[in-house]
């Protein structure tokens, strides 16, 4: 049994508290809203982010109390969307051991300065492993035990072997993987993809046009990835086609029904507000395009994207731009 710290606890932070816990760890948790914590302490229910499961008992919560969720933990997981993982690490680093592995959830890159969530762990924490979980998992099906497969990528083998063996079970199978520039691009950019695909539901177009944004979608994932210096092979696994067909196909994805909302013709803000939770694409979008432009990568689709986001251009016109490019061989990268 390990003593597992987790910081924030929306969705994807419930589902693992409760997975990890049945598999007798200790599970303590603090969030930055204690007051929510608390409540979800008492009804053994998170209503907000994951309604309809049942919290165990052995779960134990600590309101905002980092170093009580962290101190003496083997493992710290943090289920933090990507925007605040710096303000996270930064509140938590104090109180966490030494040899503790670092366990990160969230999908995206960190705006304004366009790093990925395990270069800002290297900065602010170098001396502790990292390590990304990332793949088609919706947190709904996590917490209702039904079968996931995922990924642990991590420049530390034996980091990623760790959380492989302590998060591991029947319905939760977990591969290791040490490309994690591959697989932190494929996570951050899938979401911008199912905004796309999001926005075509809404304008009323059909599969062909969602199947043509994720396929072309992978190609521009994957032409930076490879930029960055990721393998090509990630980008054909779980963290990459994997987590884009079921971001881009689900109504479980916030993303896809944001999207789905612009499409049918709300403002960025509105939609966002409606969902209710953080839409992690609207954020990865700008810094992709910066990262297209500094690895001199084309990528119309996040670009396009992103003009639609800003109100540069209406979403039918984002469609017909891309239809309108220049022939192109298929092959053509």
């Amino acid at each position: 049994m390990s003593r597992i710290g987790i910081i924030g606890y929306g969705s994807f932070g419930t589902a693992l508290s409760v997975l990890l816990s049945k598999k007798d760890h200790e599970v303590r948790v603090a969030a930055r809203n204690a007051q929510q914590l608390n409540m979800v302490s008492e009804t053994r229910e998170n209503t907000r982010y994951l309604k309809g499961i049942t919290i165990p008992q052995e779960v134990k919560f600590f309101g905002d109390d980092y170093g009580e969720a962290v101190s003496d933990a083997s493992i710290v997981l943090f289920a933090v969307p990507s925007q605040s993982f710096r303000e996270n690490l930064m509140k938590a680093i104090p109180f966490v051991p030494r040899d503790a592995i670092l366990v990160n959830v969230a999908k995206g890159i960190e705006q304004n300065t366009n790093l990925r969530l395990s270069q800002i762990a290297e900065e602010i924490a170098p001396n502790h492993s990292f390590v990304t979980l990332s793949g088609p998992s919706h947190a709904e099906e996590v917490g209702e035990n039904q079968p996931t497969s995922v990924v642990a990528a991590s420049l530390d083998p034996g980091a990623a072997k760790t959380i492989q063996e302590e998060f591991m079970t029947d319905r939760f199978r977990i591969y290791t993987n040490g490309d994690i520039i591959g697989v932190e691009i494929a996570g951050a950019l899938k979401n911008i993809m199912a905004l796309g695909a999001g926005i075509s539901q809404g304008l009323g177009f059909g599969d062909n046009a969602k199947a043509a944004m994720m396929t072309r979608g992978i190609v521009e994932i994957s032409r930076l990835g490879m930029a960055m210096g990721a393998n090509m092979e990630t980008f054909a696994g779980l963290a990459g086609i994997g987590d884009l067909i079921v971001t881009c196909t689900s109504m479980h994805s916030r993303n896809l029904r944001c999207g789905n909302l612009i499409g049918r013709g709300k403002s960025v803000e509105d939609a966002v507000n409606e969902i209710g939770m953080v839409v992690e694409g609207i954020y990865s979008c700008n810094a992709a395009y910066e990262l297209a432009k500094k690895y001199s990568v084309e990528m119309p689709i996040t670009e396009t994207i992103m003009l639609c986001l800003k109100g540069e251009i209406e979403p039918l016109d984002a469609i017909t731009r891309l239809m309108n490019r220049a022939p192109k061989d298929e092959g053509d990268r």
